[in-house]
């Protein structure tokens, strides 16, 4: 945040005529000779009163700084306005009517929903001029998707990218073999539960995790974990947290462990990562049993 700053006052050198000139009325700035200079003179000494007298009456007023004129306002508070970042965004899930539709756009690479697609090409974009360094595709994040809800399970989803049932995986409560036990972290604000927490939305993540990452995809100023568009960009973000690059296999590897301590799971995201890029359905082989 820039520090706030007593905007500069405008000042007028004593000895600038030229500066002048502007505010002494045209019928006397055409006085010549000597007794014309000393009646100049003086007129001089009175507008330079009068302006020193208005500057510090007007900057004794509340408003001061912001009745000054653009080109005189400190330009460093100029500079914060346009350099600070939007508010973080309000973190919760937004309760949608029933009867809304499935968004109706083209299908996208394998059948791939189109509303997906969108989601996760308009995270690349966003990470793109955030988080350059990252390199993140959307086609990695179409993998996760395809993995970990075969997108909004085959598209179900609005044409805001709002699931039309909320998403939930299993209750962490240790009756599933292999899933760990985990205890309520959301006091069931996002996952509906008590007591124990469940992944949520269509990127599933668990509460408390989303809670750390959360993204405004769609700009409504909301990070919605059901959301298609939160839901990719808080994932690209979770991938490329910790300066990881996705162009370095190794480093992708690593990232997509977050999700699922798995190699099984890498090279599940990873075969349809590729084929989304390439257009062709990835083989059974590249596709071990999670």
């Amino acid at each position: 945040m820039g520090r706030h700053r007593k905007p500069p006052v405008p000042t007028v050198r004593r000895s600038s005529v030229i500066a002048l000139t502007g505010l002494v009325p045209a019928g006397l700035a055409t006085v010549t000779g000597a007794a014309d200079g000393n009646i100049a003179t003086k007129l001089t000494s009175a507008v330079q009163q009068q302006f020193s007298n208005d500057s510090d009456e007007h900057l004794s007023r509340p408003d001061a700084a912001a009745t000054l004129p653009a080109a005189v306002q400190d330009p460093v508070l100029r500079e914060a306005k346009q350099v600070l970042p939007p508010p973080p965004p309000v973190v919760k899930v937004v309760a949608l009517p029933d009867g809304r539709t499935p968004a109706a756009l083209p299908a996208g690479p394998l059948g791939m929903p189109g509303i997906s697609e969108n989601a996760y090409q308009n995270a690349e974009r966003i990470l793109a001029a955030e988080n350059p360094v990252c390199g993140m595709p959307w086609s990695m994040l179409a993998g996760i998707g395809r993995v970990e809800s075969t997108h909004a399970f085959g598209g179900k989803a609005d044409a805001e990218g709002n699931p039309l049932t909320p998403i939930y995986g299993p209750v962490l409560d240790g009756s599933l073999y292999g899933n760990n036990v985990i205890h309520d972290t959301d006091g069931g604000a996002l996952d509906g539960l008590s007591g124990y927490d469940r992944a949520i939305g269509p990127m599933q993540f668990l509460p408390e995790t989303w809670r750390h990452y959360a993204a405004d995809g769609n700009g409504d100023g909301i990070a919605d974990p059901q959301n298609l568009y939160d839901a990719a960009l808080t994932a690209g973000k979770y991938l490329c947290s910790g300066n990881l690059d996705m162009r370095d296999p190794a480093q992708q590897t690593r990232a997509i462990l977050r999700y699922n301590n798995s190699m099984a799971y890498v090279a599940n995201v990873m075969a349809w990562e590729t084929s989304y890029g390439s257009g062709l359905a990835p083989a059974a082989a590249q596709l071990p049993r999670i």
